[in-house]
């Protein structure tokens, strides 16, 4: 008898034992859950503007040709609804006012460049008889003091010419990468402006004298 009691107190405690100490299985849901990711925002807006800037900075004009190519891809694949030709003509303009301001550019220094050296040659010739005669035509010019002055003036100019060309090549990059980035920028559709008018108190000597203004609230 004492030992089947000592039995059956031995079983209970085993089993008191084992229920105070379950396992504990990992929740596979949770599991799961914890391994799934979002997708992954991509910004098109930042990967477009690089590709137009880099292009734009390899070939002036590479970076409008490519925002058109995106226009056009965008058109075939129908995110873009409607063929959009007002867009296809502003790029392309804007194509067009790249180069041709750049070929102006680009004669109008040389024509200055041209100018500048024949009056150098005159003045070297005029300082160093000895040397051979440059034959520029400028004979007529008595006084050196003037061939000097036009000689400055065409150097400056061209000096002037190069610094419009740079900033021609900058302006062109930045127009690409500007318009690849607008192209992917969404407003929403709760942006909302409100213009009222106001007054603003300006404070004096004598006390505040009220000046009409306007008040702008955006409602994002």
């Amino acid at each position: 008898m004492r030992s089947l009691l000592i039995v059956i107190v031995c079983l209970l405690t085993f089993a008191t034992a084992k229920a105070q100490d379950p396992v504990k299985k990992p929740s596979t849901t949770d599991s799961k859950l914890d391994t799934l990711e979002g997708p992954k925002y991509i910004n098109k807006g930042k990967i477009a503007g690089r590709k137009a800037f880099h292009r734009s900075l390899m070939f002036p004009g590479l970076g409008q040709i490519y925002n058109y190519q995106l226009e056009v891809a965008d058109i075939k694949s129908g995110e873009q609804s409607g063929k959009r030709v007002g867009q296809k003509i502003y790029i392309l303009g804007k194509l067009a006012a790249i180069y041709a301001g750049g070929t102006i550019l680009v004669i109008s220094y040389g024509d200055n460049r041209t100018e500048y050296k024949r009056f150098l040659a005159e003045l070297q010739y005029r300082a160093d008889p000895t040397l051979p005669n440059p034959n520029t035509g400028l004979a007529g010019y008595t006084n050196v003091e003037q061939l000097t002055i036009a000689k400055n003036i065409y150097k400056r100019n061209s000096q002037v010419v190069l610094i419009s060309l740079v900033g021609l090549y900058g302006v062109a990059a930045l127009d690409a990468y500007v318009a690849a980035r607008l192209k992917y920028f969404n407003v929403d559709e709760s942006l909302a402006f409100k213009i009222s008018p106001s007054v603003i108190n300006s404070s004096t000597m004598y006390g505040f004298v009220p000046a009409p203004a306007l008040k702008l609230t955006l409602k994002l």
